[in-house]
């Protein structure tokens, strides 16, 4: 019964995957086309802001529910008040935050003032994000995968549509359209908690239900944060990109111009060409998790090395065949997808070492299982060194953006060499 569930959770995974990247791709494509390459460029230097907000106001609230919901031992109801109480509160704490110091960030960070109306909508999204995650967690903790599957269908078709038919009225100017697109999530969170509300089993909430206690601040916090402080040092390391590349290359001579263009180049077309089938790799990792942590707790570590391997050639081989695909086609697939065919010298620089990023999500949640969620922070942690020193060194030595791309490169080798050895020690050593 367990496996049938187990097995019927993973296809409805896969199959809404699979969807919402066909719809993910429609709407990359169409935005791309619609903003062009300055509008990317910009685009993805906000992003980072908007992905570091975004980790700091979820303060890792959704991973702690997921597992303390799915322990029942405890009042679902009074979980989900408390992480609502924390997490809005956070969000009010940022809306303050950026109408205060929002013109200091734009101008000596980001260095580009254009940016400042699209970073104060982000302020205004974060609450209906923070809502529809708590809410997605409870479904995920009780193994309820059709709700969060139908939300992310539905957001992606009501982004599709906006991005289609609204862009148009905002383009005046390109700060214009990027605030409407941020502020497009506000319409997307609103349908997918909507959906959530009418999955909720039907339930009425008692006076002492509402009363946030210390016990559970406890245990959520517990969980939460070693969680939240490994998204935040990704995303500040992810926040600090687009700022130490600017900073040096502008003072290095390039035209700013050239940085914001090369960079919506990279993030805009190359990386989402090269990691687009990560979903599949995604949909195993969030399936090989239960089954690692259920045979490592019970002892048949046979059992969890093979699941392991399984999952890592698996993923391997999506890769290798993807990756060769992009080798031979990668000129007519930027040309099909995004009518365009620049990057394609970053592509071909880029493809050899993208073969180990699909073993990334494997071992990353393998580690999770295995309750060594410490070793995923110091990954986190050395990552950052690791990208900020070098992308500072070698973006220093006048090579472009090939800087950037040689730090995302060792970034890959050390994740993935690293949490192997890391797995295999934690095996070894229960042997």
């Amino acid at each position: 019964m367990k496996k049938s569930k187990f097995l019927k959770s993973s296809i409805t995974l896969l199959i809404g995957g699979i969807i919402t990247k066909i719809l993910g791709l429609f709407i990359k494509i169409i935005l791309t086309r619609k903003i062009g390459t300055i509008g990317v460029g910009l685009y993805s230097m906000i992003m980072p802001s908007f992905m570091l907000l975004l980790s700091i106001s979820g303060m890792g609230l959704s991973n702690a529910l997921n597992i303390l919901i799915a322990s029942n031992k405890y009042n679902n109801k009074n979980l989900i008040i408390t992480a609502l109480f924390f997490s809005l509160s956070m969000d009010l704490l940022i809306f303050i935050f950026l109408f205060s110091f929002g013109h200091n960030i734009t101008s000596l960070l980001l260095q580009d003032s254009r940016l400042y109306y699209p970073l104060l909508s982000i302020s205004f999204v974060l609450p209906f994000i923070s809502i529809s995650n708590i809410f997605r967690a409870y479904f995920f903790s009780k193994e309820r995968m059709l709700p969060h599957v139908i939300s992310n269908i539905l957001e992606d078709i009501i982004k599709l549509l906006i991005i289609y038919f609204g862009i148009g009225y905002f383009s005046y100017s390109i700060e214009a359209t990027l605030t409407f697109i941020i502020l497009s999530n506000i319409l997307c969170e609103l349908s997918s908690i909507f959906i959530f509300i009418f999955c909720f089993p039907k339930f009425k909430i008692k006076k002492e239900e509402l009363k946030i206690t210390s016990k559970n601040v406890k245990d959520i916090f517990n969980i939460a944060l070693p969680t939240t402080l490994s998204r935040l040092v990704g995303s500040f390391t992810y926040f600090l990109e687009p700022i130490i590349l600017t900073s040096i290359l502008l003072k290095l001579g390039y035209d700013n111009h050239f940085i914001v263009s090369e960079y919506g180049i990279i993030n805009g077309y190359v990386l989402p060409l090269i990691m687009m089938p990560s979903f599949f790799t995604g949909a195993i990792s969030q399936a090989l998790t239960p089954i690692v942590s259920k045979n490592y707790y019970n002892g048949r570590l046979d059992v969890v090395k093979k699941r392991i391997i399984q999952a890592l050639a698996i993923s391997a081989l999506i890769g290798i065949s993807y990756l060769i695909m992009c080798y031979l086609f990668g000129e007519k697939l930027l040309n099909l997808l995004y009518h365009t065919n620049e990057g394609i010298n970053y592509i071909k620089f880029l493809l050899p070492i993208f073969i180990f990023y699909y073993l990334e999500a494997p071992l990353l949640s393998s580690l999770q299982a295995l309750n060594r969620a410490k070793i995923h922070l110091h990954i986190s942690i050395i990552n950052f060194l690791i990208r900020t020193v070098l992308l500072s060194i070698l973006t220093s030595l006048s090579i472009g953006m090939f800087g950037l791309l040689i730090a995302i490169s060792l970034n890959i080798l050390f994740t993935v060499f690293y949490s192997l050895s890391q797995i295999n020690k934690i095996l070894t050593s229960n042997h």
